[in-house]
């Protein structure tokens, strides 16, 4: 099995609740009664095998189907898992005619299921796992990438102001913060190790940031598996998975999209062991292109330098993983495998590094 192809059996469709995530549905279904206009049951409950971070669950009724994504149980870190910070982004989008799946409520009172969830519309679609896109027909790819690709700048040229997010996140040095952060996290995890290019990055860097500093709302992990197609057309109908979203740099959050071109598919959806000419899809730098000319943009001058900056982010996530699997504290199944990747995408980052000198 490949690996996009065992990713979609791990994340796609639903089973039933597993152990430790149920809940008191006869309450849920009381409080859906209250805050949810139109709702009428009866009320079954099943979860989707994705949304690790945060439980997600389908509510099927005779009229309509829902989604409850939900803080998981337990003890938390602080200001992790903030689904009411989902459901705000989502709701101020959906203002703004993006295209995210309507919110009906929130609920922050823990004694109604365990912990705070919010309630939105089942949107119907199709999800690709695979960033070759092979349920596509040949002719048909080009117009499915531009239509990431455009979903993506749409989301960029909404101003946060406008649309009642100019709080969302804090403006400015968003790069500057994101090297700070994951250096760290880097630097004080002793069990799992030091790495010559990663060290190399650590220190180069912080000396090559651009100076643009602009400030819109960033998706944080837009990826071909974070959209809801259409059933038939090559459109966008829904983005999914708003956990990372903030304040951001738009040019960062267009290269970790961008990211899939040099990616090797057994990591994440990636396109870096194929020829995009032999499967008509556009070349990173007609992607690039495309970009630009939607925003606006004669360029990205500093391409490589954010493309470094994003896989070097993504090695000192997987350097973590590293670290909870010495430990034993890893949770995931799939950690081990992460951690055998993890000397790729130091070497991916050191190589963009490479092309910025």
């Amino acid at each position: 099995m490949t690996t996009a192809a065992a990713s979609a059996a791990a994340n796609s469709g639903t089973t039933a609740v597993r152990e430790r995530f149920g809940f008191d549905e006869a309450a849920l279904a009381r409080w859906m009664s209250t805050h949810v206009e139109g709702y009428s049951g009866p009320m079954a409950v099943r979860q989707f095998k994705g949304g690790q971070s945060n439980p997600t669950y389908q509510l099927l009724t005779p009229g309509k189907t829902y989604v409850l994504r939900r803080k998981p149980p337990g003890q938390l870190a602080r200001g992790a898992h903030a689904v009411d910070r989902e459901a705000r982004v989502l709701t101020a989008l959906a203002g703004a005619d993006f295209p995210v799946a309507r919110v009906h409520a929130v609920c922050s009172d823990d004694s109604v299921i365990g912990s705070w969830f919010y309630v939105m519309d089942m949107v119907e679609g199709r999800i690709f796992w695979n960033a070759t896109f092979p349920e596509v027909q040949h002719e048909e790819r080009p117009r499915y990438f531009a239509a990431m690709n455009q979903t993506l700048a749409r989301l960029h040229r909404i101003d946060p102001e406008a649309v009642g997010l100019g709080d969302y996140g804090r403006s400015g040095n968003y790069v500057e913060r994101q090297i700070s952060r994951w250096s760290r996290s880097y630097l004080t995890d002793a069990d799992a190790g030091r790495d010559p290019g990663m060290d190399r990055l650590i220190e180069w860097l912080p000396t090559a940031i651009p100076d643009t500093d602009e400030t819109r709302i960033v998706h944080g992990d837009f990826r071909c598996d974070n959209l809801i197609f259409h059933p038939r057309e090559p459109r966008v109908i829904a983005v999914l998975d708003w956990e990372l979203s903030t304040l951001g740099s738009p040019l960062g959050d267009f290269t970790y999209h961008a990211m899939m071109y040099r990616m090797p598919p057994e990591i994440v959806a990636g396109l870096g062991d194929v020829d995009p000419a032999s499967l008509n899809i556009p070349t990173e730098a007609d992607y690039v292109a495309q970009y630009c000319a939607t925003t606006g943009r004669a360029s990205i001058p500093d391409y490589a330098f954010y493309m470094a900056f994003n896989f070097f982010r993504m090695a000192a996530i997987f350097h973590g993983i590293k670290g909870r699997v010495i430990r034993g504290s890893a949770a995931s199944p799939h950690s081990v495998t992460r951690v055998q990747n993890y000397p790729k995408l130091v070497q991916l980052a050191v190589d963009a590094a490479k092309e910025c000198r």
